[in-house]
């Protein structure tokens, strides 16, 4: 700033108040500061003026993974909302490691991040909340707001903004929509035991079984990895053991891939001898063959929700923990069972 002050022949006060714009300055000395700004290359250092408040602060995306089809999804979302709002966007992954993720969240305090937002399931246990307890207040305290995206709410007054999806809510559909073609025989492939979205799809779908009065079975209900090759090698594994059922209820579209994959490769016919419904509607859900029914996650509205509520002021009322619908979307992978 010095060396275009010296360049404008003006003071370094003068170059200060033309580039913050807070101050009446003439048009001629306007001029000659910008044009020695354009000469010299010069740029505002944004973390000092961070530290006067002087400059809006980014939004921080934090994330498993950055291949993730549905997660790619969320990050649009809140790019294009932090954008509309002149927001710059921060996307990280902390490839499963929480140690990244306490890392990463030090790492926006230090960049003044206007809000953190997590995103994905997880085991929500209590070393898990305590953990999220001290991000959002020590967050708070830096004048920024953690944003918990897809997950569950914490308990007590935690400072912090929940946006939540309906798992429940459209694994029962899912779910209500076989047993009602006629399927009796459903083998469920759900998330781990112990991770936040699993828990609530796998209480819808049995939730679905006791409105149909249909008993539940454990033997029937393979847990895994949200994944293409886990769906395959479970809906292997339970033909190879000699299963009998009429319809799949894979938990992602990405377990529906692989269950489809493994269920033609055993020579039955999709939607004929087997019906299959997944969960997020990706975007090739639509393209395979059959095309697949599965329920229909917002997922970019997640992401343009998480920043409006964590740049929203008030964090006082209801608006703190937000629920999105699902919707279940029909297609051609679910028929009534042979012989119905």
């Amino acid at each position: 700033m010095r060396d275009v002050a010296a360049r404008a022949g003006v003071s370094v006060a003068t170059v200060s108040r033309t580039l913050a714009g807070n101050y009446p300055v003439s048009k001629e000395t306007r001029a000659r500061v910008m044009a020695a700004v354009e000469s010299l290359h010069y740029v505002i250092n944004v973390h000092a003026k961070a530290l006067s408040r002087g400059v809006a602060g980014p939004i921080a995306l934090v994330i498993p993974e950055i291949t993730g089809p549905s997660l790619a999804h969320v990050a649009a979302g809140v790019e294009q909302e932090a954008a509309s709002r002149g927001r710059l966007s921060l996307v990280c992954a902390t490839h499963g490691d929480p140690e990244r993720e306490d890392d990463l969240v030090q790492l926006m305090r230090e960049q003044h991040a206007a809000a953190v937002i997590l995103v994905g399931g997880v085991d929500a246990d209590d070393a898990y909340h305590r953990r999220m307890a001290e991000y959002a207040t020590a967050l708070d305290a830096a004048g920024s707001r953690l944003v918990l995206c897809g997950r569950p709410p914490l308990p007590g007054r935690a400072p912090a903004t929940v946006v939540e999806y309906d798992n429940r809510g459209g694994a029962f559909q899912a779910a209500d929509h076989l047993l009602s073609a006629g399927h009796q025989k459903i083998l469920f492939l759900g998330g781990v035991p112990l991770n936040s979205s699993a828990i609530q799809r796998r209480a819808g779908y049995r939730q679905a079984l006791r409105a149909h009065g249909i008993p539940y079975r454990e033997d029937m209900d393979i847990p895994g990895a949200y994944n293409r090759g886990s769906g395959y090698q479970r809906t292997r594994d339970a033909l190879k053991a000699g299963f009998e059922f009429t319809a799949v209820f894979a938990d992602t579209d990405l377990v529906a891939t692989g269950a489809a994959a493994a269920l033609r490769e055993a020579g039955r016919s999709l939607p004929d001898d087997v019906s299959i419904v997944g969960f997020d509607d990706l975007h090739f859900a639509a393209d395979l063959t059959p095309s697949l029914t599965t329920v229909r996650v917002p997922f970019e509205d997640l992401g343009r929700t998480a920043v409006r509520l964590a740049l929203n002021p008030d964090h006082s009322g209801s608006d703190d923990h937000v629920v999105l619908s699902t919707q279940l979307v029909i297609r051609d992978s679910v028929r009534p069972p042979a012989g119905s």
